[in-house]
């Protein structure tokens, strides 16, 4: 009977717990995830399922039973083919899509700047990866963390270096969870108060034709540009002409609510899973953080200096504050950029024109992706 006792408490994840500590750490993780998502309301859409991937990831357990997310057949494994064959990302740009108004967008073309010019961040980051003995797939992995984009991240990285989409995915999300806390203070050093107080100019009606038009060219030029983006902005496109044709109303509204709803809950509680503690707590893992913190402060950065320079040679001067709202984060990054401009002059609304920057990021990353892609691939 104590035999039968001690053979039941050896099979508890209990025990497995006391035979590696660190998978209790990566529960604390976890923890602290929900408590970031829940009661601080960081991005809770994505931190939430997240957070309590994390925990039931890290319950462990004997393998060979078909239960954890990288055993053959287990039903998490099923659900992770959708993260790791890119038809999870590839559903949230439908979605993305149907929701994103590219009027902004289309009243100040030279907007677009911005968001490739944050995408700088991701070209600098490749070759600090690279310098630290990342091979090319993994750099180029690790890099797009700094277009602060969750879905790219974790598209690119299943193509290039599926072994790292754990550590890539939590440190794209986190990241863009903690634009409050890491956007600021670089816009405060990279800006005067003078340059922050710049008004911009009211935005011009777009017409329907406009909005019509712009997914057909958008998706022609771009990804003619960088066809590997296909995948992520073939259906970016086709949401944002489900929702601006007006004759598809059902699909539009199918796609912006149920289908990336789904999508995100099966994304980011897959993606918390894929973080077993065996797996993520690597000295690589801290590497990849380090290395997506830089790139995501980089890209910030580079858009607020290019948005510096745009204004050597404008008559009509931008605020610099919009350059980082070039990265993919949408909305945070933009919320941010207007909420620092009613710090300076409750009259100054920016979120307009930010959203404008944030939607070309959203392009502009995806193109980034697609080229690096397409490099390694050559290469």
């Amino acid at each position: 009977m104590f035999d039968l006792l001690i053979s039941f408490l050896t099979n508890t994840g209990y025990y497995f717990i006391a035979q590696d500590f660190r998978y209790f750490v990566m529960i604390l993780v976890g923890g602290v995830f929900l408590y970031l998502g829940i009661a601080k309301k960081y991005e809770p859409l994505l931190l939430v399922p997240i957070a309590f991937g994390i925990v039931v990831g890290n319950i462990p357990f004997f393998k060979g039973f078909g239960i954890g997310i990288y055993e053959d057949n287990s039903v998490f494994h099923y659900l992770y083919f959708g993260v790791t064959s890119g038809i999870y990302p590839s559903i949230v740009f439908l979605g993305l899509g149907a929701m994103t108004d590219f009027s902004s967008l289309l009243a100040q073309p030279k907007l677009m700047l911005l968001g490739a010019a944050a995408q700088m961040g991701v070209f600098f980051t490749l070759l600090g990866a690279l310098f630290l003995g990342f091979v090319p797939k993994e750099a180029a992995s690790i890099a797009i963390i700094g277009g602060a984009d969750g879905p790219t991240s974790i598209f690119l990285t299943a193509k290039l270096a599926p072994h790292l989409i754990g550590p890539i995915a939590i440190a794209a999300y986190s990241y863009m969870a903690l634009i409050p806390v890491i956007q600021p203070p670089i816009m405060r050093l990279l800006t005067t108060r003078k340059e922050r107080l710049i008004k911009m100019e009211d935005l011009r009606d777009v017409s329907r034709t406009e909005r019509l038009l712009f997914p057909v060219l958008g998706v022609l030029l771009c990804c003619l540009l960088a066809p590997t983006a296909l995948p992520l902005l073939g259906m970016l496109f086709l949401g944002n002409l489900l929702k601006e044709s007006g004759v598809v109303d059902r699909l539009a509204n199918t796609a912006r609510n149920a289908i990336i709803d789904t999508a995100t809950i099966f994304l980011g509680f897959c993606v918390g899973m894929s973080t077993q503690a065996d797996v993520f707590l690597t000295p690589r893992s801290l590497m990849i953080f380090g290395l997506g913190a830089l790139a995501f402060s980089l890209a910030t950065a580079s858009g607020l200096i290019f948005a510096k320079i745009m204004n050597l040679f404008l008559r009509h001067k931008i605020n610099p504050l919009l350059g980082a709202a070039g990265v993919s984060a949408v909305p945070g990054s933009a919320r941010e950029v207007h909420l620092m401009g009613q710090h300076e002059d409750p009259s100054n609304y920016l979120l307009m024109h930010a959203m404008a920057c944030n939607s070309s990021g959203v392009i502009g990353s995806a193109i980034a992706a697609g080229v690096l892609w397409s490099f390694n691939m050559i290469g």
